[in-house]
């Protein structure tokens, strides 16, 4: 039964961020169920919603049950009519003998409904009810990485796929609803797909097994980014991701390297966090990625480059905390139709509540009276994932700035690393081009230098938006950071890309490059002082859940 209370909460919760594949993966929600259980019950709950209600309020069940509340009621309505498992709940518990009370009274409402929708069978109905959904806005599709660990694209096409045809456009995706059999494979990156954003993978076998990885385009551009092309994949040593939960990168390079024969090498993926370092742990064991070892509860910045285990490491990839400003909301927490404690009227059935009663639309967070008690947030709660906050504060931007600057100079510090990536889902030029600049500055005397454009693997070398130049639109306004910016060349900028947020490629805002060690030159820059390290690399809120 703790997974219809679960899911109550997570609808009941008053958060002002975050998605429902967040929600469901918040540890300070102190949730019992399997997330993808609760974010399948949720999800498939949604799509029938005002047509459950229908049948609630003419079965009249809330006036007969007062402990049930509607959110329970529709929750626990859509599995006894819809799943073909039931109610998830023991046969002698309270609440399903509420509902099966009145399973009579439940099926001939649910029968009198299909047939005045002219459907034949269920199966018909909820295609018919799927279709009626009005979906909500998206400016992406739903990207979807092959986990070549696992599976292949041929594979993924003869059976996830098979019925999808594969020449739709972005933008023909982005429109479709989830009932479309349409996708686009993805020019620059390789084994990516878009389908379209409503659809649900998470009860398909292949998400289920790990050969799926939801993923957005733009955080798939690191691994790829660093790994190059496959004459310089043979000169990979190991790897680490410094900033690796919840591991959707650190699996995407672990990949990289098999796919290319490189099945030597090892991959360390760092996580300060508790709770992140288990679900990092959990999403490389159901990626298949068992090259990648997790250095749990690990601060990046406090790990020696020295050490003896990193000897052999040349390339880091590094996607610190950041702002979170190009993050585009996906906005699925779903604003339910709830039922009544009446009937009303629907379809031409009379009404036995007052004339006036409609079922009740909901707003996200507004469950007042189904919220069961939450508990206060832990220190050792796992951050919500991070949403789109485009304001301009400069005092934040600035610790941001230089916490990641000194992440970058940490990772230059190893000494045979040769190619490091760095990545934000920021807009802000203080996160990116002038991080960037910052580092360059000192990091050129060192042998270190950007991956230019002619360089980038094929996929990014044909990617059109790179660094932003200043504009009426993009101005510097302090000085010294105005002195900073100028120092970057053209060529810079051009080695330096971005994703445009609500863009017509359909990807968040993101940036990225990558710094490369072309000399010999031994190291000297000095690592990060590890006393400071004690601030957290995960200080913003950057959970992404396994939807990045």
């Amino acid at each position: 039964m703790a997974l219809y209370y679960d899911a109550a909460t997570v609808l009941g919760t008053d958060l002002q961020v975050g998605s429902l594949k967040s929600r469901v993966y918040d540890g300070s929600l102190s949730l019992q169920s399997k997330p993808a259980h609760l974010y399948a019950l949720i999800s498939e709950t949604a799509k029938y919603d005002t047509f459950l209600s229908e049948v609630i309020n003419n079965a009249g069940i809330l006036a007969l049950e007062p402990k049930l509340t509607p959110i329970l009621c529709l929750l626990l309505t859509h599995d006894h009519l819809f799943s073909k498992g039931g109610i998830a709940a023991s046969s002698t518990h309270h609440l399903r003998q509420a509902i099966e009370r009145h399973k009579a009274r439940l099926q001939a409402e649910l029968t009198k409904a299909r047939l005045r929708r002219k459907c034949a069978t269920i199966e018909e109905l909820k295609t018919l009810l799927a279709s009626q959904k009005p979906p909500a806005f998206r400016s992406q599709p739903r990207w979807v990485r092959i986990n070549t660990l696992k599976s292949s694209l041929d594979h993924e096409f003869s059976t996830t796929f098979k019925d999808y045809r594969t020449d739709a456009s972005i933008a023909e995706v982005i429109a479709s609803p989830s009932s479309a059999k349409v996708l686009t494979i993805d020019p620059n990156i390789p084994n990516l797909l878009a389908i379209p954003p409503d659809t649900n993978l998470t009860a398909t076998h292949a998400y289920v097994e790990g050969a799926i990885i939801l993923q957005d385009k733009a955080s798939c551009f690191p691994a790829y980014l660093l790994s190059g092309e496959h004459d310089e994949q043979q000169e990979m040593g190991h790897c680490i991701d410094g900033c690796a939960a919840p591991g959707n990168k650190t699996s995407h390079l672990a990949a990289i390297c098999l796919e290319n024969g490189r099945d030597d090498i090892k991959v360390f993926a760092c996580e300060r966090d508790g709770r992140r370092s288990r679900i990092l742990q959990d999403m490389m064991k159901k990626s298949g990625a068992e090259r990648v070892t997790v250095l749990a509860k690990q601060d990046f910045l406090a790990l020696s480059p020295n050490d003896s285990r990193f000897s052999d490491v040349t390339h880091l990839l590094l996607d610190p905390s950041c702002s979170g400003s190009g993050i585009v909301g996906r906005e699925d927490i779903p604003s339910l139709t709830l039922p009544t404690a009446g009937k009303v009227e629907k379809a031409g059935v009379s009404q036995l509540a007052s004339p006036t009663s409609k079922p009740k639309k909901r707003k996200r967070g507004n469950f007042q009276e189904d919220k069961p008690v939450v508990p206060a947030e832990t220190k050792d709660a796992a951050p919500v994932e991070e949403v789109r906050d485009t304001s301009h504060d400069p005092v934040r931007l600035q610790k941001l700035s230089s916490l990641q600057t000194r992440i970058v100079e940490h990772a230059l510090s190893f000494p045979n690393a040769v190619r490091v990536t760095y990545s934000t889902c920021s807009v802000h030029i203080e996160e990116n081009e002038l991080v960037v600049a910052r580092i360059l500055s000192s990091a050129n005397a060192k042998g270190w230098r950007l991956l230019r454009r002619e360089e980038q693997a094929d996929g990014l070398r044909s990617w059109k938006h790179r660094g932003v130049e200043l504009t009426s639109q993009v101005a510097i306004e302090d000085p010294k950071s105005l002195e900073l910016w100028s120092r970057l060349s053209e060529a810079d900028r051009e080695a330096c890309i971005r994703c445009h947020p609500e863009g017509e490629e359909g990807t968040m805002g993101f940036f990225v490059c990558c710094f490369i060690r072309e000399e010999e030159v031994a190291p000297t820059l000095d690592a990060p002082d590890t006393e400071s390290a004690s601030i957290s690399i995960h200080d913003e809120d950057s959970w992404e859940g396994f939807d990045e």
